[in-house]
């Protein structure tokens, strides 16, 4: 077992192209023995985002703080705390602060 505060885990900016202004946190993964999924901590700050994209595995989120939207295809969807969203395999996507304040959200996906 582990347990630990998020906080002591360093926050990393993410450096993949069209992302401003996003940083990741790896809370849970292989690394820690985790056979099955992978738990991460994202932050945009405000005005911020992370690029419009897809990929072949499904992730679900959580939203912690703050206020933003998250795109697919022509929809955006609002977010803030306690929204929670699953986004399919192969689902363009990404995921935007719209407010002043961080937009914190838990992201899970198969290791």
């Amino acid at each position: 077992m582990i347990v630990r505060k998020d906080i002591s885990i360093a926050a990393e900016v993410v450096k993949i192209e069209n992302a401003k202004n996003v940083k990741i946190r790896v809370l849970i993964s292989e690394a820690d023995g985790a056979p099955n999924f992978i738990m991460r901590r994202f932050t945009i700050e405000p005005g911020g985002h992370t690029p419009y994209h897809t990929h072949p595995w499904e992730h679900e989120v959580y939203v912690l703080s703050g206020t933003g939207r998250v795109r697919s295809g022509e929809t955006d969807y609002e977010l803030s705390a306690g929204t929670v969203v699953l986004v399919l395999p192969d689902e363009e996507h990404n995921f935007s602060n719209t407010g002043s304040e961080h937009l914190d959200f838990l992201c899970i996906i198969p290791s």
